[in-house]
């Protein structure tokens, strides 16, 4: 009867039994007819000797091995793995695969190689040791914030991917529709007007991981596509989100085996922050607490609901017609003794909005607010921003429709998980994060996006391509 496969990390467990063992060649050294080879598993790597064997072995091929797991003599032993202390007698073994020459190196952390290359064989750059250790945080990371939030009631909701084009601050992705030519979805940006509606659903606490999207500029920390938690709540205060969005990242950083610098998130305020250090986002660490890592978490509050249209951003010219657009998003509330202001459409420039931003490190890592739940308010803001009534209805009946239903005062905050995981792990791309990024000019790793479609899928959703 074939043995039970034995994962590496339980070899130790084993010594003078025979074992079965299934994973990769990450290393072979021929010395005569004895032949070393370490074999690399998901749990880690065990060395393995064979007399008159496995020399044809290359690296990275797929093997399996039984043998009898033996005690290394003490000089022979390697403190650096956990199973230093034996090695694997190889009685017979089996090619499951055999790996070609590789056309990267695996062995290394990954930095020296081009971002091209790593992203073409993306399959091959996270078996290496630096990517696995990321992988791992980040399904840590996501387990432990689910956990918490289940266990503060709150219920796990995924939200439609094509959606409405709405104004959220960056452009949106279009997804054509063959059923109504000429008519679009988008892709969301973030799930903002779902989570609302789902508060008017009485649901009363959501959250989920969704994937967004956003048509920008590419750079270091930010990409097309991200994931983030999304959650929103029901009866509650802007310190009410605040302390439960804290309490989540303080249990999952824990769980990642994170180090905080403050068990108490800061608070500041905008322009406090912006006063001291030059920017609304900030990195509090002190020279050893980068050296080790540290996460320096802070707050901060009371920004302004509105600033004038950035000519350069096509986004913020199609969104603010008036010349005034929103700082974060158009459905937030406006701190409670500047309602009237924003009712009557006065005062604009000092208007302060109940947004709240989670900084980390130097970076913007989350954000929400106190959400507007009556009709007046949100069309209010679209006023301001040079909407008519019908402009309004269009972009927004629905969401005005649902107020007038009876909406409880909510609000929520979305943390953006790409950028969290990249902090944990110590790097400054987010593409160190994610599985399968993009590339720096917004193609995909491995399948080479976005390519040309034949003609006849174009003429079938009506699309003809005009050329630049």
């Amino acid at each position: 009867m074939k043995l039970q496969r034995t994962l590496v990390k339980d070899t130790p467990k084993h010594v003078d039994e025979k074992i079965f063992l299934q994973g990769w060649v990450a290393t072979k050294r021929d010395h005569g007819k004895l032949t070393f080879i370490d074999l690399r598993d998901r749990t880690g790597i065990v060395q393995c000797v064979s007399f008159g064997k496995m020399g044809e072995l290359t690296t990275e091929s797929v093997i399996e091995i039984t043998g009898t797991v033996k005690k290394r003599p003490e000089r022979m032993v390697n403190p650096h793995i956990e199973t230093g202390t034996i090695e694997i007698s190889v009685e017979d073994y089996t090619v499951l695969n055999k790996a070609e020459e590789m056309p990267i190196q695996i062995d290394t952390d990954g930095h020296e190689i081009g971002e091209d290359v790593r992203l073409r064989y993306r399959y091959l750059d996270l078996r290496r040791d630096r990517m696995q250790k990321i992988m791992r945080i980040r399904s840590s990371y996501f387990y432990a914030m689910r956990e918490s939030l289940v266990k503060k009631e709150f219920v796990e909701i995924e939200t439609p991917v094509l959606t409405k084009s709405t104004m959220e601050g960056a452009r949106d992705f279009l997804v054509p529709s063959r059923f109504q030519p000429g008519k679009f979805y988008a892709l969301p940006q973030s799930p903002q007007q779902y989570k609302q509606l789902l508060m008017v659903a009485g649901i009363e606490r959501y959250f989920q991981f969704p994937h967004c999207f956003r048509d920008e500029d590419l750079r270091a920390d930010r990409g097309f596509e991200f994931t983030q938690l999304d959650l929103e709540m029901s009866f509650v205060n802007r310190e009410d989100v605040m302390q439960t969005a804290e309490e989540v990242v303080k249990d999952a950083v824990k769980a990642a085996g994170g180090k905080l610098k403050d068990q108490t998130f800061p608070v500041i305020n905008y322009k406090e922050a912006v006063k001291q250090y030059g920017a609304d986002r900030f990195d509090l660490r002190s020279g050893k607490e980068k050296e080790e890592n540290v996460l320096a978490f802070a707050w901060v509050i009371n920004f302004p609901f509105f600033k004038k249209v950035n000519k350069k951003d096509a986004a913020e010219v199609r969104d603010g017609k008036s010349g005034w657009t929103f700082t974060h998003n158009p459905f937030s509330m406006p701190i409670p003794e500047h309602e009237e202001w924003l009712l009557q459409g006065k005062n604009i420039d000092q208007i302060t909005t109940t947004q709240y931003d989670l900084v980390c490190n130097g970076y913007e890592v989350g954000g929400g607010s106190i959400r507007a739940h009556k009709a007046d308010l949100l069309r209010a803001t679209y006023k301001i921003m040079g909407y008519n009534d019908k402009e309004i209805e269009a972009s927004a009946g629905h969401m005005l429709e649902a107020f007038s239903f009876g909406t409880p005062p909510h609000g929520g905050i979305a943390l953006g998980l790409d950028r969290h995981v990249m902090l944990l792990a110590g790097e400054t791309s987010l593409k160190e994060a994610i599985a399968f990024p993009m590339t720096s000019t917004g193609r995909t790793a491995i399948m080479d996006a976005p390519s040309e479609v034949p003609k006849e899928q174009l003429e079938e959703l009506g699309l003809t391509i005009a050329r630049k």
